[in-house]
C-alpha cells in the first residue's frame, strides 16, 4: 500500500494518489454513481456527520429537518444538534416491528432514514419525499440488501460493517452543497481537509465491490443459518424483536426478567460474541433507545440480544451457538 501524502508531488505521493482515485472509481462503479460523488471518512458516524451537518447547516435556518425514533444514534446525535443550533427538527415515531411510520413530508427540506436498523435488523420501506434532500444511513446492511440511491443525495456507508474493518463513505449527489466539519487543506474537493486515510480507501472500496459481486448468493446462503438463530433465541426464552422484512443475517430478541450485560457476558465467557443494543453504545448501561421507541418498557428495553452471522459463518458455527444458546440462556432467564 503506497504511505505517501495523496497530496505531495513526488513518487511516493503520485503513488498514494493513484490508489486513492482507483478506489474513489472503484466504489462509485459499486453504487452505480460517478467518482466525484464519493467523500471517504474515517468511519460510519463520521458519514452521518458530514452529511446530516454539512447539509444541514446549509439549510434556511427555518427548515424542516425530518428523521424517525429508532435511528442510528450518529443520525440523532447529529439531528440534535442542528435542533441545538435553533433549527426545526422533528423525529418521528416507528410502530412496534421497528418501521419508521408514515408521514406527510411534502414540508420538509432534509429528510434522514436507513437501510435497515442496526438494532432489530428490520428493513425500512422507501421514503418518498420529492421535495427534501434525503439521506439514506446505508450502514447497516448493504453487505445483504442492494443499495438504490435513486432519489437520494446523501448516503452514508460504514468501513466497518461492510467487512473492511476501518474507514467509511459518503455519497454526495451533484448538486449538494456541503459545509465541512473541519477545514484547512483543498482534500475531497474541500469537504474533507486533511490527509486521506489511502488504506482505509482501498478497503471500503474493495469491500463495497466485493459486496455487490456476491451479495446475492451470500444472502441466500445466509438466511437458513439466521433462521436457526431465531428459533434458538425463542426456543430459550426470548421474544423476538423486529418484523418482517429484516436483514438476512440477523436474529434479536429480549429476554425479560434478565439484563443484556449478563446475557452478553454469558455467552462470551461460552464463546459466543453477541451483542446487546447498538455497537457504537457497547459498555452503556442505559436501555436501547430502539426498543423504548418500538414501545418495550424500560425493563424489557435493557435485556435486547443480537446475534449475526457472516459471509464465514458456516453450519458448524451454527451448530455450536445453538447448542450454547439452549445451554446457556435458561439458567439467566426468569420463568
Amino acid at each position: 500500500m503506497p504511505g505517501g501524502n495523496p497530496s505531495s508531488p513526488h513518487g511516493e505521493g503520485r503513488a498514494a494518489l493513484a490508489a486513492l482515485e482507483g478506489s474513489r472509481e472503484l466504489a462509485a462503479r459499486a453504487l452505480g454513481v460517478e467518482p466525484a460523488e464519493i467523500v471517504f471518512t474515517s468511519s460510519g458516524t463520521e458519514a452521518v456527520n458530514l452529511g446530516l451537518l454539512g447539509a444541514g447547516r446549509r439549510l434556511p435556518q427555518s427548515a424542516p429537518i425530518v428523521s424517525w425514533a429508532a435511528e442510528h444514534q450518529s443520525v440523532l446525535g447529529a439531528l440534535r444538534r442542528l435542533q441545538l443550533e435553533g433549527r426545526p427538527v422533528e423525529i418521528l415515531p416507528v410502530d412496534a416491528g421497528g418501521f419508521n411510520t408514515e408521514a406527510d413530508l411534502p414540508g420538509a427540506a432534509l429528510v434522514s432514514t436507513s437501510l435497515a436498523n442496526n438494532e432489530v435488523g428490520t428493513v425500512q420501506p422507501r421514503v418518498h419525499a420529492p421535495e427534501a434532500l434525503l439521506h439514506l444511513d446505508a450502514c447497516q446492511g448493504p453487505q445483504w440488501l442492494d443499495v438504490d440511491l435513486r432519489g437520494v443525495g446523501l448516503a452514508s456507508f460504514s468501513g466497518a460493517k461492510l467487512g473492511a474493518g476501518r474507514g467509511g463513505l459518503l455519497f454526495v449527489r451533484a448538486g449538494v452543497r456541503l459545509d465541512p466539519l473541519q477545514y484547512g487543506g483543498p482534500q475531497e474537493r474541500g469537504r474533507r481537509a486533511g490527509r486521506e486515510d489511502v488504506a482505509s480507501a482501498v478497503a471500503v472500496a474493495t469491500a463495497l465491490a466485493v459486496c455487490r459481486e456476491q451479495r446475492a448468493l451470500r444472502r441466500e446462503a445466509v438466511k437458513p443459518l439466521a433462521v436457526r438463530l431465531r428459533r434458538a433465541l425463542s426456543a430459550a426464552g426470548g421474544r423476538l424483536t423486529g418484523a418482517e422484512p429484516v436483514l438476512p443475517n440477523h436474529a434479536s430478541a429480549v429476554f425479560p426478567g434478565t439484563r443484556g450485560e449478563d446475557l452478553l457476558m454469558a455467552l462470551d465467557l461460552a464463546g459466543i460474541a453477541a451483542s446487546s443494543g447498538s455497537v457504537c453504545a457497547s459498555g452503556s448501561l442505559d436501555p436501547s433507545h430502539v426498543l423504548l421507541a418500538m414501545g418495550l418498557s424500560l425493563e424489557d428495553s435493557l435485556c435486547g440480544l443480537r446475534l449475526t452471522a457472516g459471509w464465514s459463518t458456516g453450519e458448524a458455527e451454527i451448530g455450536r451457538a445453538e447448542a450454547i444458546l439452549r445451554s446457556v440462556l435458561p439458567a439467566l432467564v426468569q420463568p
